[in-house]
């Protein structure tokens, strides 16, 4: 609800500045010449898609607002000829096997206005919004051996960084020796927030909820009808749910599809006892998705798109798998109304299992406020995202990907078949605008924004401890 709301705000204001600019360019043809009018509207047009075509609904001038828990050991950090050193006597803290995160007061230089500013740290760099100033966090992660010798070099393009960092140390510890269940809204979600994670863990089991079949017009132009292509793409992302999951050691039958039908979720949990199918393919029936699974689900007696067999299916994969940390959508940064339903469903099946994980590791694979986010190249770190309404104080945990892991999460994003239709054209060609005028680069594995946005250095998560209960719920 937000999101469209900032949505729509962001929409008004661009079709008032389009009236203006339009105006301005009329009066300006009418006293000097025609071919100014033309001219300068493919002047705007380029001036637009070059620096003002991010969905970025917030002004960059403005702090990001982010509380941590108490407990967190935090220092300062000292700025000694371009590297960044402890200060002296500020505690003794153990940082190698640690999450770090460092609050600095960036500011855009000049030319931070018309291309991107970036902090390179180290053998790292992270990027930020052009204009930018305010309080952010560079994520310093895998760097701090470099940091306790007084040796990591961080330089600026583009801004500048004033005295006064502070480093923020979280001591989560890593959830890869133990039992990890991942819940995905849809076929690659679980792929883009933690490919790296779950191909470094021994016990991990990977549920998915819907089966992502809308928005198929890509199939249409094999000459199918509308809902023969969402079916058939339908039955390509529930494939893609169970056998992509191999690529990172996971194996097909640690790997569940419930077969809920995309963007119903919300509508299914306003009504839990009314089924609701699909939206474009016609179908109703959530056993054809599942006919692969290896375990028995109380969804699969009628096989109806309610909440009511959402939630208990949910219930009964916490009950078979018993996972010690589940991996899923952050219920306050993350926006898309699939996800937040997710969460939801989550948390009620947890209220009548009869087991009870002990860690949530929250990721965000949308945002309300930036559609960029992580910004910058492919390969890179991962800052904090843009926090304008103050989160709950989670603490975080950062798992770093050598170069190996991220060039397989790469090829495991180019095995979705949700994420190999071609660009259109005119994505393309804001791309190359973008290139030439802004600096901006894309990686050579694939077109898809998703192969720039999640292949990288980082993937970061919010940790919640879950209370828990001394006697099992009634059933």
């Amino acid at each position: 609800m937000r999101k469209q709301q900032l949505l729509k705000r962001y929409r008004r204001n661009k079709r008032v500045a389009m009236v203006g600019i339009l105006a301005l360019l009329a009066m300006v043809s009418i006293e000097f010449s025609p071919w100014l009018f033309p001219l300068g509207l493919l002047l705007a047009w380029l001036v637009h898609e070059a620096w003002f075509a991010d969905h970025l609904f917030y002004s960059p001038q403005g702090d990001y607002r982010y509380r941590f828990p108490e407990h967190t050991a935090s220092m300062a950090v000292r700025v000694v000829d371009g590297r960044w050193t402890l200060e002296p006597g500020d505690g003794q803290v153990n940082l190698d096997q640690a999450t770090l995160i460092a609050r600095v007061e960036l500011r855009s230089s000049r030319l931070g206005w018309l291309l991107d500013p970036v902090i390179h740290i180290g053998r790292d760099r992270q990027t930020f919004e052009r204009g930018a100033r305010g309080v952010r966090y560079v994520n310093l992660t895998g760097q701090a051996t470099q940091l306790q010798a007084g040796n990591l070099i961080v330089r600026c393009r583009f801004c500048s960084i004033a005295p006064g960092v502070r480093l923020f140390v979280f001591s989560q510890p890593s959830p890869q020796a133990e039992n990890m269940l991942i819940l995905a809204p849809h076929a690659d979600d679980a792929e883009l927030a933690a490919f790296g994670l779950y191909s470094s863990t021994e016990k991990v089991r990977i549920v998915t909820l819907t089966q992502g079949e809308i928005e198929a017009r890509h199939y249409q132009r094999l000459g199918l009808a509308k809902a023969a292509a969402a079916r058939l793409k339908g039955r390509l992302r529930v494939w893609d749910s169970l056998a992509i999951p191999l690529w990172g050691g996971v194996r097909q039958t640690d790997c569940v599809q419930l077969g809920y039908y995309c963007m119903q979720l919300p509508a299914m949990a306003a009504q839990p006892e009314q089924a609701f199918g699909s939206k474009e393919s016609g179908e109703m029936d959530i056993r054809s998705a599942r006919r692969f699974n290896t375990i028995d689900l109380p969804g699969d007696a009628d096989g109806l798109p309610t909440w009511t067999n959402l939630v208990a299916d949910l219930a009964a994969c916490l009950e078979h798998f018993k996972p010690e940390v589940v991996v899923m959508p952050h219920p306050e940064l993350d926006p898309h109304a699939d996800h937040i339903a997710c969460t939801r469903a989550f948390f009620q099946a947890v209220e009548r299992s009869a087991w009870q994980p002990r860690r949530l590791f929250l990721y965000a694979n949308h945002l309300h406020d930036n559609d960029r986010w992580p910004m910058g190249d492919a390969n890179t770190g991962v800052a904090l995202p843009p926090a304008l309404v103050e989160l709950p104080a989670d603490e975080l945990f950062s798992h770093v990907l050598d170069e190996h892991q991220q060039l397989d999460k790469a090829m495991a994003l180019l095995m979705h078949h949700d994420l190999q239709p071609p660009l259109p054209f005119k994505r393309r060609l804001r791309r190359h605008i973008q290139r030439v005028l802004a600096g901006r680069r894309w990686p050579s594995t694939g077109d898809n924004e998703y192969l720039r946005k999640a292949v990288r250095r980082h993937e970061l998560f919010w940790v919640r401890e879950l209370p828990q209960q001394r006697t099992v719920p009634s059933r």
